[in-house]
């Protein structure tokens, strides 16, 4: 029974405990994270289908006599998993993204699918590949929260002997989350890292959803225009491609006082808007939706540039990323097995445990109750004031097997002799309370002595007042021993010796002498 009232109690402390220890071990970034995501460019809400919804500038008419623009299809693929240094406090995630040009609308119609040269190659204007990095951020694993460890932008490909730092710029100061929010997600304002323009942009909360049977929660975040030349490279340096100095006439810029000839400097901005739909359990984000528009125009807007050359915009980047639906279904299905992990950790395996303990500690309550029960004397037919009866009537009191004072010869019904004198004992208080000594044989009380006066005492048949007892006939010892009794060398002697002893001559009477 100890062992049960022990497991009873072990259940109800692990139920107590499992939901504050279990849940927070659960409720951590894991350090097997692996997620590979897709995206792909759509049209714009409103527009009709198109093979080519995105638009972006043509690397080659850099050296062509003027600038030209490409309708495309892009393919946005990004992989996420945990590198060193990563431990129980932190873990360090490193994702690698990359934005390929699946088609291509060629002037005459015709659709191209460019090729990407490999890595150790010099890749041509033309190359299927758009742009490629590596971010390495770590995060507290509990928030989720950037930790300031590791936070770097690899913009270069390592080629071998060059040291990671070389070809990698530091991201100071990251707040915001980027590949999972943190667990228990509310309905508010979070920070949220835009990695294209290096920033923390806020992303509020919009509304409650459904996604393939999923609640989730959409937030929204705006990107500000952002000079992306004043976003350094390894160098030090404008990122190639965020500056250009062309002609008028390249840009297509006239009008009047302008020359064909006039340089004219462009920058390259980006502003985005981005759409995120996370499961408010575990942080998981599940579905994402981005606007990428990215354009050049002039940083001088001052007066005294024509608005020709101010108001001028020539696309970048315009494009509509929407992530892929074998995508959104990993992900759901991800954040429904923690979900449900936590579910089993923090309600299912409590109420599970906390009621079988219970259950247990009944059952040795019920045990002890009856085992305390059997054993009590007042339970034998009684109410505690002895082991028979109500406890009023003086005479009750324990009963055995012998014969009753009564039954003897010579007494009457309650064990007193025919007349002689009895002795009376005051009854004990009501209050008083009675010790009972089981197994006690019966008391019978010895008659009084007559009165050696009595005249009738001499006269009365011996029997009348003597009890006969009988006695059982002796056994015959002369039995046989037992096998294996040991034997003694006792026996009985033949004759009488004792009447072979000779007996003296006895003495001759002695006479008193005569008297003088």
């Amino acid at each position: 029974m100890a062992l049960l009232a022990f497991l009873g109690l072990a259940c109800i402390a692990a139920a107590i405990t499992i939901p504050t220890y279990l849940v927070g071990q659960l409720k951590v970034v894991p350090l097997d994270l692996d997620i590979t995501s897709d995206a792909g460019t759509v049209s714009a809400p409103g527009e009709s289908a198109s093979r080519f919804p995105a638009v972006i500038f043509d690397r080659c008419s850099v050296t062509k006599s003027k600038a030209a623009l490409l309708n495309v299809n892009l393919v946005q693929q990004r992989r996420s998993i945990i590198v060193e240094p990563s431990n129980a406090d932190q873990a360090t995630l490193q994702s690698a993204q990359t934005v390929l040009i699946d088609r291509v609308e060629g002037r005459d119609g015709k659709e191209t699918v460019p090729t990407v040269a490999p890595a150790d190659e010099e890749r041509k204007c033309s190359d299927g590949l758009l742009t490629a990095n590596i971010d390495r951020v770590s995060v507290n694993r509990k928030t989720s929260a950037p930790n300031g460890v590791v936070s770097s932008l690899q913009l270069e490909a390592d080629t071998e002997g060059v040291p990671l730092e070389d070809v990698s710029v530091q991201l100071e100061d990251r707040k915001g989350f980027q590949y999972k929010f943190g667990f228990d997600v509310q309905k508010q304002d979070y920070y949220y890292y835009d990695l294209n323009t290096r920033q923390d942009t806020v992303a509020s909360f919009v509304e409650e959803k459904t996604i393939q049977g999923l609640k989730v929660y959409h937030f929204k975040t705006e990107v500000p225009e952002t000079d992306l030349s004043d976003l350094p490279n390894p160098q030090g340096e404008a990122p190639l491609g965020t500056i250009l100095n062309m002609p008028a006439k390249w840009w297509g810029i006239s009008g009047r006082g302008i020359r064909s000839s006039r340089m004219i400097n462009m920058h390259r901005f980006a502003t985005a808007e981005r759409h995120v739909y996370v499961e408010p359990v575990t942080g998981t984000i599940v579905d994402g939706y981005e606007e990428q528009h990215q354009y050049f125009r002039s940083v001088d807007d001052s007066e005294n540039v024509p608005a020709a050359i101010r108001d001028f915009r020539m696309d970048a980047l315009n494009a509509n990323f929407q992530w892929s639906e074998a995508t959104v279904t990993e992900q759901v299905q991800r954040a429904d097995k923690y979900v449900n992990l936590l579910k089993w950790g923090g309600t299912y395996v409590p109420i599970i445990l906390g009621v079988l303990g219970a259950l247990m500690l009944a059952v040795w309550g019920l045990l002890v109750f009856r085992g305390r029960k059997d054993g009590d004397p007042s339970d034998d037919g009684g109410d505690g004031n002895g082991e028979h009866g109500d406890g009023d009537d003086p005479n009750d009191g324990p009963l055995d097997d012998g014969p009753a004072a009564g039954d003897l010869p010579g007494y009457d019904f309650d064990g007193r002799s025919a007349g002689a004198h009895t002795a009376v004992i005051a009854a004990p208080a009501a209050a008083a309370a009675t010790e009972v000594i089981p197994n006690d044989p019966p008391t019978t009380a010895l008659p009084d002595t007559p009165a050696v006066d009595d005249p009738d005492y001499w006269g009365r048949p011996i029997d009348a007042m003597a009890d006969t007892v009988s006695f059982r006939p002796i056994p015959d010892l002369d039995l046989p021993p037992l096998p294996g009794a040991p034997v003694d060398d006792f026996a009985p002697i033949e004759g009488n010796p004792i009447a072979d002893i000779p007996v003296p001559p006895e003495d001759p009477p002695r006479t008193a002498p005569p008297a003088p």
